[in-house]
């Protein structure tokens, strides 16, 4: 099993890797300024089984209610960063238990020392993320348009940027919303790092095309004992994806608990509303 061989890593007051239980990952959607809503909307997703959870960090104004939002949780919280370090920084100052980065995109390397050193002050890990949609253009030429050699060979440049710089405490995201390039970049990566691996289909869609794309990428990932902590990326509620990652964690046998609710698919003989009756009862029994 691949799992086994990652490292473990150290989010708040739980741990990734290391041979760990996979953990289950949402972001919020609410704008991570309004403390309330952000609050609200994270203890509506602990309560459904997140056990770690993301919000982005766009400014000074999200950063600094990151102090407040901690208060309030009982999960570990993640920042998202996208290109101002200074964001970065500012979130870990405020308690934040993991940052999420894409060196790329953060600047020079003076900016992403000055992360690094902010990080391993306060022993925070960094989550380096490489997304297929920002795979820079020279691997894209490299390797003739986007594939899974580029986005693998994407995040170990990232990775080796900040082990240049003496921090190793680091979980590695490489997403993509092709199924099966996500598939074979997650096998090739496994075999290269000890990090452990945060696994999602990104942009995987709505309700139904999201969860049947997420089911069909985590479920063959997963059943290879690649990954240690994942999302199911949907729009909408993201109480949803709690839902969907609880159930294929149950259906690969990597999470017990729960009751599984079997029903007839219906057909001419059914004289009941089957249908509506098995939707009511799964709703009662989702925990």
């Amino acid at each position: 099993m691949y799992r086994n061989h990652t490292k473990a890593v150290r989010i708040g007051d739980r741990v990734i890797g290391g041979g760990n239980p996979i953990l289950i990952q949402s972001m919020t959607n609410t704008k991570t300024s309004d403390v309330a809503a952000t609050v609200a909307q994270i203890q509506r997703l602990a309560e459904a089984g997140c056990e770690i959870v993301r919000c982005t960090v766009p400014d000074m104004e999200a950063a600094g209610a990151i102090a407040q939002i901690k208060k309030e949780i009982s999960i570990p919280l993640v920042a998202d960063i996208h290109f101002d370090y200074r964001m970065a920084i500012a979130a870990m100052e405020n308690g934040v238990d993991k940052i999420r980065i894409n060196p790329g995109n953060i600047g020079s390397r003076e900016k992403v020392a000055a992360v690094v050193r902010a990080a391993r002050e306060r022993s925070i890990p960094i989550r380096v993320g490489v997304n297929s949609g920002s795979l820079e253009r020279e691997l894209v030429e490299k390797y003739n348009g986007v594939t899974a050699e580029g986005i693998v060979e994407s995040a170990l440049d990232k990775v080796h940027i900040i082990e240049d710089l003496g921090y190793d405490n680091m979980v590695i995201s490489i997403k993509s919303s092709d199924v099966m390039m996500s598939v074979k970049a997650h096998e090739l990566l496994a075999d290269r790092t000890p990090y452990p691996l945060h696994v999602g289909i990104t942009e995987a869609g709505t309700l139904i095309s999201g969860n049947i794309k997420s089911a069909v990428g985590l479920g063959i990932i997963l059943n290879e004992g690649i990954g240690d902590t994942i999302r199911v990326s949907l729009t909408g509620d993201p109480v949803e994806e709690i839902k969907s990652a609880k159930l294929i964690l149950r259906a690969l046998g990597l999470r017990r608990g729960g009751v599984e609710v079997v029903s007839c698919p219906t057909c001419g003989r059914t004289n009941i509303d089957l249908i509506g009756l098995a939707n009511q009862v799964e709703t009662l029994v989702q925990g």
